[in-house]
């Protein structure tokens, strides 16, 4: 029987996902994946693999968040205040 990190690392091993995804897939709330998603980097680490995160954006004006650390989806965006933020995804290589 697999963790839920080893369940998450095989997924994103496979490509892009996004937190939405894989609650879905595991059968776990959003905030769980979220709260896993750093042990997860540092577990892959040692087998010289890296968790990539393609940062979030917003849907209404493109601004990237590239600088931000939080893995989480952020509320709104800087830019023009909107709440339509696509989720940043998540895949290791």
């Amino acid at each position: 029987m697999t963790t839920i990190r080893q369940q998450i690392m095989a997924i994103l091993e496979q490509g892009l996902c996004d937190a939405r995804d894989l609650s879905q897939e595991l059968g776990i709330s959003e905030k769980e994946v979220y709260a896993h998603l750093p042990h997860v980097g540092k577990s892959v680490a040692p087998q010289g693999k890296k968790l990539r995160i393609q940062p979030a954006r917003c849907l209404a004006c493109g601004f990237v968040f590239g600088s931000r650390k939080r893995v989480t989806r952020p509320g709104r965006c800087p830019e023009c205040k909107n709440q339509r933020i696509q989720s940043p995804r998540f895949e290791v290589r």
